[in-house]
């Protein structure tokens, strides 16, 4: 895409700046939400959201342990049972089940197991987050490693 999506629709930064606020209420540890976001790009297959969100883990202070472990995230020792259930939501929520629906009673009742309610609309939204950045990342391919207006400035 030639030009900056935030530019053509001025309301995006609205709207980003909302999710950014809801996500942000400290109900789960921004590290927790960092990893979700990070496993949601590699689903999906988006380099620069499987870029971004490695960097800001990193900045954060993440181990290459901790976020190399997320492609394999099912028997990491790096990840506790809490990010687990938080990942096993995500790839729920962005992989088809062909024997069902998608987030079964039995994983939100184990995601539910390690966040109260409120955690689990915070986990909830920060899925609804990045898979609101997928369809941008993916159709305007934005460049690797730079800010998201980067490309466009």
């Amino acid at each position: 895409m030639a030009q900056d999506p935030a530019q053509l629709i001025p309301e995006l930064a609205e709207v980003s700046a909302a999710l950014f606020k809801v996500v942000g209420n400290r109900s789960i540890p921004r590290t927790t939400i960092g990893l979700v976001q990070l496993r949601a790009g590699q689903i999906v297959g988006s380099t620069y959201l499987t870029v971004l969100h490695t960097a800001f883990l990193r900045k954060a202070g993440e181990s290459e342990e901790r976020i190399t472990s997320v492609a394999g995230w099912q028997d990491s020792p790096y990840l506790t049972a809490p990010e687990r259930a938080a990942l096993a939501l995500v790839e729920a929520v962005l992989q088809p089940n062909p024997h069902g629906e998608r987030v079964s009673d039995e994983l939100y009742a184990l995601a539910a197991e390690h966040y109260d309610e409120k955690a689990l609309a915070t986990l909830m939204t920060a899925i609804g987050q990045v898979n609101f950045f997928v369809a941008i990342a993916l159709i305007a391919k934005p460049v690797p490693g730079r800010s998201f207006s980067g490309p466009w400035a």
